[in-house]
């Protein structure tokens, strides 16, 4: 298999990453680079000016505002907004809910969220994990009576990402009890606005409050507001899941942490020397590298792949080894950084900033350091846990 990028492909490259480094705000691009967080406005803002420029939802049907392009495109689109680095568009509505919604939806929820999903009208987060549902989702236990018009919801959601800024919702809820767990389970679209809902925050342990509890009492929800067909809403969670893990991959993210990582460590000093020269560190660094490399490999295989295949409404399991392989490496990524930073990662301490113990690397990143350390031990978790994922390749890869 060649898996050189053809002259049009680069063209293309070139297309792209120029787009993004003279249209990134320079007070966003700066908050990326030092891996600081970004306010909402922050993330509304860009992901406007992708729009404009028809590149919000590359990856959805043209008829809602894709852009058409093949998936070695979209891998490139992805890659170049990953080490520029530029905010992905909001996940939950662009690569979670909206291609549920254009897949599986009716024409009225297509037309009524899609280009607001494009356009960041509306802010999306996902309920799906629950108290007692994390890996084991099918095992959740928020229910939905049908009252007439609407469902009546009750029950509680975990770990919901940005939820103190959402508009909607997307939640899988339990309408049949009676049945195999997995058989008995809707897709619902659910207004934030609606009476019975709380969101209380969580705080994690780098100190952020990201993630959300939200609690349903007697919510009622619009039958209207119902994807696909009632009890079939599992098949649209792997749906979902399935172009999530693929994304989780992050190999653009991973690269240019690693190239940030050179920058710092060649100012940074071990004992008389850099620490880029320290030879434990290079090899540390190489394996990475070395690692990053089989990744990405592996991605364009699966992305070759995918414009052969000929189920687009099933995820391609290999989706599990990326996720897998991407959540470790960018979680080494960050144990390279902690190292680089050393004492500096600790917490603001006055006399460290004063005279020659004024430490000779950019503190932003040294103040973000340990944050980014602890909270990336997330990423083997969500998407569905790295322990699930090797099931899931076991039984559909290798047929154990």
């Amino acid at each position: 298999m060649d898996l050189a990028f053809t002259k049009e492909e680069q063209a293309f490259r070139e297309e792209v990453r120029t787009f993004f480094h003279e249209n990134i705000p320079s007070d966003i691009h700066a908050k990326m680079i030092d891996q600081h967080s970004l306010e909402k406005q922050d993330l509304v803002a860009w992901q406007r000016i992708l729009n404009a420029k028809g590149w919000a939802v590359p990856h959805w049907p043209v008829e809602y505002g894709g852009t058409g392009w093949d998936p070695i495109k979209l891998y490139i689109f992805w890659e170049e907004m990953q080490q520029t680095p530029a905010p992905q568009p909001l996940q939950f509505g662009v690569h979670m809910v909206g291609p549920v919604i254009a897949t599986f939806g009716n024409e009225a929820q297509k037309q009524r969220f899609l280009p607001r999903i494009a356009n960041l009208d509306d802010w999306w987060c996902q309920g799906f994990s629950e108290p007692g549902a994390g890996s084991d989702l099918a095992s959740l236990r928020t229910k939905a009576v049908r009252n007439g018009d609407h469902y009546v919801v009750n029950g509680q959601k975990t770990w919901t990402t940005l939820a103190q800024h959402a508009d909607w919702i997307f939640c899988l809820v339990r309408t049949n009890p009676d049945v195999k767990k997995q058989v008995g389970i809707s897709f619902l679209l659910i207004d934030m606005n609606t009476p019975g809902i709380e969101v209380r925050p969580i705080q994690t342990i780098d100190g952020g409050k990201e993630v959300n509890e939200v609690f349903f009492t007697d919510v009622r929800v619009p039958v209207e507001n119902l994807v696909g067909e009632e009890n079939k809403g599992w098949d649209y969670a792997k749906f979902l899941l399935g172009n999530e893990r693929s994304g989780i991959a992050r190999i653009g993210i991973s690269k240019q942490r690693i190239r940030r990582i050179k920058e710092l460590a060649a100012q940074e000093f071990y004992g008389s020397a850099p620490m880029i020269e320290n030879q434990r560190f290079r090899e540390r660094l190489a394996a990475v590298e070395v690692e990053l490399k089989a990744l990405e490999m592996t991605q364009l295989r699966v992305v070759a792949a995918e414009a052969k295949r000929g189920d687009k409404g099933k995820p391609d399991p290999a989706s599990s080894i990326l996720k897998i392989k991407g959540s470790e490496l960018q979680q080494a990524t960050t144990e390279l950084l902690m190292e680089v930073v050393g004492p500096y990662a600790l917490p603001y301490q006055p006399g460290l900033m004063e005279g020659s113990n004024e430490p000779p690397i950019g503190m932003d990143w040294a103040a973000t350091a340990a944050p980014t350390y602890f909270n990336w031990r997330k990423v083997s978790i969500y998407g569905g846990s790295n322990e699930i994922q090797k099931n899931i390749i076991a039984k559909a890869i290798l047929g154990l």
